[in-house]
């Protein structure tokens, strides 16, 4: 909000015609926006990074020395300038500078916040998906009917290919200690297709599919497969539009840490615990069955290190 003083200059710049200048965001502000925009490649990420950090000296770069000190090919810093908007790498310099210009005016306190810990930035993006996630619960319903159709589904089927796999294979390793046949898929192709259709034929309903970014062509076929042999599809991931949301029954979208190289799943990981929960709560006595009956087993044959 504008401080006394200030509102009186813009009425007074405004009843004079005269246009009056926005505060001017922070120089790391305006790099974080202009690369944040687009889905970077964690190769293009890199070369971001390189210039957040070293703006004062990078902007004046050649495209030949940036590629090299950011560890990249030339035609990687020219996919770059294209994915954050601009014709060519000399327009993105351009604007570059600008920025290293204000930076370097700034003075010293300019540059310490130049420098300012990319890591805890992350972090801060990723509270900031939680926080929207938290916001996303306040009206648990969906979840909760879902991780009963997901518990009811017998075989309950789980995709992730690529870089999805983990997060597949996290909610496959924990809804196997509630749910009696838990099927994981994380190959795509001719593999899917089988395990997809077979899961069908014995009876299976629901399919939970992750598609994290950048998102595989497999994962839009293998969901496409599956839609088509008459599995239902709830889906974790980072858009609530695209071509694979679009072909999934339900759509649980959940932001992505972005501001590293590789991407962070703060927010999915807690999605997928969710649905979890859910469906220990669909068939409590299942639950405490199949809970107890693994922890008589682990505990006979060690699974376990003893605290």
């Amino acid at each position: 909000m504008p401080s006394p003083q200030q509102a009186r200059a813009q009425a007074s710049a405004i009843t004079s015609g005269k246009s009056v200048p926005e505060a001017e965001a922070s120089p790391t502000s305006q790099l974080r926006t202009l690369f944040d925009r687009p889905r970077l490649s964690p190769g293009q990420r890199r070369i971001a990074q390189y210039l957040i950090e070293h703006i004062t000296e990078a902007a004046f770069l050649s495209i030949t020395d940036l590629a090299e000190r950011a560890g990249v090919s030339q035609p990687s810093v020219t996919r770059f300038a294209a994915a954050v908007g601009f014709s060519g790498y000399p327009a993105l310099r351009e604007k570059l500078q600008s920025i290293a210009l204000s930076t370097l005016a700034g003075g010293p306190a300019a540059a310490e916040e130049m420098r300012g810990n990319e890591l805890q930035a992350a972090v801060d993006a990723e509270i900031e998906n939680l926080e929207n996630l938290r916001r996303d619960f306040f009206d648990p319903d969906q979840v909760i009917d879902i991780g009963r159709k997901l518990s009811e589904s017998t075989p309950l089927t789980v995709l992730g290919v690529r870089i999805s796999v983990s997060l597949a294979e996290y909610f496959a390793y924990a809804a196997r200690r509630i749910h009696p046949d838990v099927r994981l898929v994380t190959l795509g192709g001719s593999v899917a297709y089988d395990a997809l259709l077979q899961s069908r034929e014995a009876g299976g309903t629901w399919v939970l599919a992750f598609s994290m970014p950048r998102h595989a062509q497999e994962t839009l076929t293998a969901v496409q497969v599956a839609r088509s042999a008459g599995l239902k599809v709830a889906l974790i991931t980072d858009l609530a539009l695209g071509p694979v949301a679009d072909e999934a029954d339900v759509v649980f979208a959940t932001g992505t840490g972005s501001r590293l190289v590789f991407d962070s799943y703060a927010a999915p990981g807690v999605m997928a615990a969710a649905l979890l929960q859910a469906m220990t709560d669909a068939d409590p006595e299942r639950t405490q069955a199949r809970l107890e009956e693994y922890e008589q087993i682990s505990e006979q044959h060690q699974f376990f290190l003893r605290d």
